[in-house]
């Protein structure tokens, strides 16, 4: 063997030939491989019959005892084998094939020696691509990193298709880890990132698939192929066959959780689906082809609901991903370099703005993205960060979103403003996806293999677990780790933010903080305290009165009655004068009016229980102006000089001036008024023209010249006078 501190692809090793001679050859040479026969995998039995169970069991000891004989090679022979043995690329490539996932229809094996099976045959799978995709495993064994990736890239030891397969399996336990291995490959092979550009319009073939499938077509998906005119109409999701229909849904469900599983393990492949235009195109299909889907599995017959049932979840747990993958896309692209402070943020805000613009035609994606993601969080984040944010612009997008709820007929839940730090966003919401793993799915595929459960987030932000959520969690650990106790594994999750997977690795790996690692780890759940119910904590205005039934256990009940009480109607309510005779004395206190109150000598007011007199306090109400001439003319002039209950009343009358306001005047005046303008007139008149006139007409016209003014322009004289002595204009 080679001496240390020298990688493996430039070591040498004498070996005995096949003439018994040594011989001098690389470490990575095929003649060091070993002779072992790699089998390919078969997934468990779906209808569970014995036979099948023992030949699965006896198939699946094969794999298990070859690849753990595997892992236990040294580091040049495992490298050997991995490299130059095609068998074992078989196996491990038929097992991302053909591995149960948690969404698939086939039932799960009742036999635990089956399930115990698959979990060591899904463990050792794992751990060997995870040595796969290291190469330095200690400061003697390891690779030249730039030969590290020609081999594995050369080689096909990895590829995008493999890396999806394994997100999907395995990163619901290992999303650490997996994270890790998949940056390792892109860091020392960056070929990889080119591929994953080519691999993206593959991707959304996948969509237009579906499409084409349901008979839709949507603005800028590949062109299909032209229809003869004489062709059959295309198939619907309503017409289509009921096979078809589920094997749609299916094929939608599994691509959307894969890609969901890669962006985000590995959240640096989100800008290579971002620069092909992928974002405009999810949302584009998420409009077009999901109310249709929804509408066939809603509407259409099925003899068994409870299959119709598990078709709509995994159909809404594809809704579900579509929206998170949006999400995935605009937070690491747009978002966290704002977050990270650090260059052309606003470049990046402008981005994340047009991005939201472009959502408000969609309506239906929109308000599923904004119930999951509320986006007036997102702008108010870019308004703490960037202060000269455009308000017309993010108001007209707020606006825009309250319009695509009412478009869609929902109304939008109120959710406080979740604060989100800059490692990731904030929590999922899956109040429009309701989505429960198939029973059993997590038993089959072991910890790594779990499907999506509730959870607070990857990075811990967001808000704390709901009932359902936190019993779902507390049931995917205990699977894994059954002989803890409810109790401490409550309090795990609440001290790493119900992070389940958080909360696993660190158990295992016994890295737990100190106050958790002095629990008892059998701890029993916690009593839960019975609510108070809300009739015993309420508060109302309507409190222990006569009719509290809350409180009270007998009513007065002829105090109650249904509709118009009997014997009730209008003569009697009209002849009731009782109200009359309660009202009585009240009046009769103001029968009695003292004008004045004559005082003999020697006597004071305090005998009539009367104050003394005060003329400055009368002289100083007499010259106030404040209402005094309200009314002018011969008009009422009341003044009430109050001191203590003495009162004296004024009473002026003008005679003088004429009431022009008076609304009914004496007939009598009217006609003698009459009768003198008309002799007026008759005086004016005179002589005929030409003909000479007396001295009186013509003073009677001079008059008349000089007065016509006084009525033909409205009496403007007294009328300003009125309005000066009301205060409206200044003396």
């Amino acid at each position: 063997m080679a001496c240390a501190r020298v990688p493996l692809d430039e070591q040498q090793v004498t070996e005995p030939g096949s003439l018994g001679k040594e011989q001098t050859l690389p470490a990575l040479h095929p003649a060091r491989k070993e002779e072992r026969c790699f089998v390919p995998y078969k997934s468990p039995p779906e209808d569970g019959s014995p036979a099948e169970a023992e030949a699965f069991l006896e198939h699946a000891k094969f794999i298990t005892e070859d690849l753990d004989w595997l892992l236990a090679l040294p580091h040049d022979k495992f490298w050997c084998q991995v490299v130059f043995d095609e068998s074992l690329q078989r196996c491990l490539d038929s097992y991302l094939h053909h591995a149960p996932r948690g969404l698939d229809l086939a039932p799960l094996p009742s036999s635990p020696a089956v399930v115990d099976m698959q979990r060591s045959v899904h463990r050792a799978v794992f751990l060997t691509f995870l040595r796969m995709a290291t190469h330095k495993e200690s400061k003697e064994n390891f690779l030249t990193p730039a030969v590290f990736g020609e081999i594995i890239y050369e080689n096909f030891l990895f590829d995008i298709p493999k890396i999806l397969d394994l997100c999907v399996l395995f990163g619901k336990g290992n999303s650490q880890l997996l994270h890790k291995m998949i940056e390792n490959i892109f860091t020392q092979q960056p070929s990889y990132y080119s591929d994953l550009i080519e691999t993206v319009p593959t991707v959304l073939q996948v969509f237009d698939t579906i499409l084409d499938k349901c008979g839709l077509f949507c603005e800028g998906a590949a062109a299909m192929e032209p229809l003869k005119l004489n062709s059959h109409k295309q198939p619907t999701a309503m017409t289509m066959s009921q096979q078809d229909l589920v094997d749609l849904v299916l094929y939608l469900c599994d691509s959307t959780t894969t890609i969901h599983a890669f962006l985000d393990i590995f959240p640096a492949a989100c800008s290579s689906f971002h620069s092909d235009g992928f974002l405009a195109r999810l949302t584009s299909f998420y409009e077009t082809a999901v109310p249709d889907l929804e509408k066939a599995v809603r509407k259409r017959n099925f003899d068994d609901k409870g299959f119709q049932e598990d078709l709509w979840k995994r159909l809404s747990h594809s809704c579900r991903k579509i929206v998170e993958m949006a999400h995935l896309l605009l937070h690491h692209t747009c978002l966290q370099p704002i977050l990270e402070g650090g260059e052309n943020m606003q470049t990046f805000a402008d981005e994340l703005l047009q991005h939201f613009t472009s959502f408000l035609p969609e309506k239906r994606f929109l308000s599923d993205y904004d119930e999951q993601f509320p986006i007036a969080d997102d702008i108010s984040l870019l308004q703490q960060a960037l202060p000269v944010i455009d308000e017309t612009r993010t108001s007209y997008l707020l606006q825009g979103v309250e319009s695509a709820w009412d478009s869609v007929g929902r109304r939008r839940p109120h959710r406080p403003i979740q604060h989100r730090g800059a490692a990731g966003g904030a929590a999922a919401s899956s109040s429009s996806f309701k989505l429960q793993e198939p029973e059993g799915g997590a038993s089959l595929e072991g910890a790594e293999a779990m499907m999506d459960v509730p959870r607070k987030g990857n990075d811990g932000a967001g808000c704390a677990a709901s009932e359902a959520e936190l019993e779902s969690l507390l049931t995917c650990i205990r699977e894994l780790l059954p002989d803890l106790g409810e109790g401490f594994l409550l309090a795990c999750l609440h001290e790493y933010d119900y992070n389940s997977e958080l909360v696993i690795n660190n158990i295992l790996e016994d890295r737990l903080t100190p106050d958790l690692d002095q629990m008892d780890r059998a701890m029993p759940r916690p009593v839960k305290e019975k609510v108070a119910d809300v009739l015993d904590v309420r508060s109302n205005v309507f409190d222990d009165d006569e009719f509290d039934v809350f409180r009270r256990d007998q009513v007065d009940m002829s105090r109650i009655w249904k509709g118009r009480r009997k014997g009730e109607n209008a003569r009697e309510t009209l002849n009731d004068k009782q109200h009359i005779a309660e009202q009585k004395a009240r009046y009769q206190a103001y029968e009695t009016v003292v004008d004045e109150v004559v005082l003999e000598p020697g006597e004071t007011g305090e005998a009539y229980e009367l104050d003394a007199y005060d003329d400055e306090y009368d002289d100083t109400y007499e010259m106030s102006q404040v209402g005094a001439n309200d009314l002018d003319g011969d008009s009422l002039l009341i003044r009430s000089l109050f001191h203590g209950v003495n009162m004296r009343v004024y009473l002026c009358f003008s005679q003088n001036n004429v009431n022009r306001d008076q609304f009914v005047q004496d007939p009598a005046l009217l006609r003698e008024r009459a009768d003198a303008r008309r002799s007026l007139r008759a005086a004016v008149a005179g002589q005929p023209k030409g003909q000479g006139q007396n001295k009186e007409t013509l003073l009677d016209r001079r008059k008349k010249e000089a007065h016509k003014g006084r009525g033909a322009n409205h009496n403007r004289r007294n009328m300003a006078d009125r309005k000066r002595n009301k205060g409206m204009i200044p003396s």
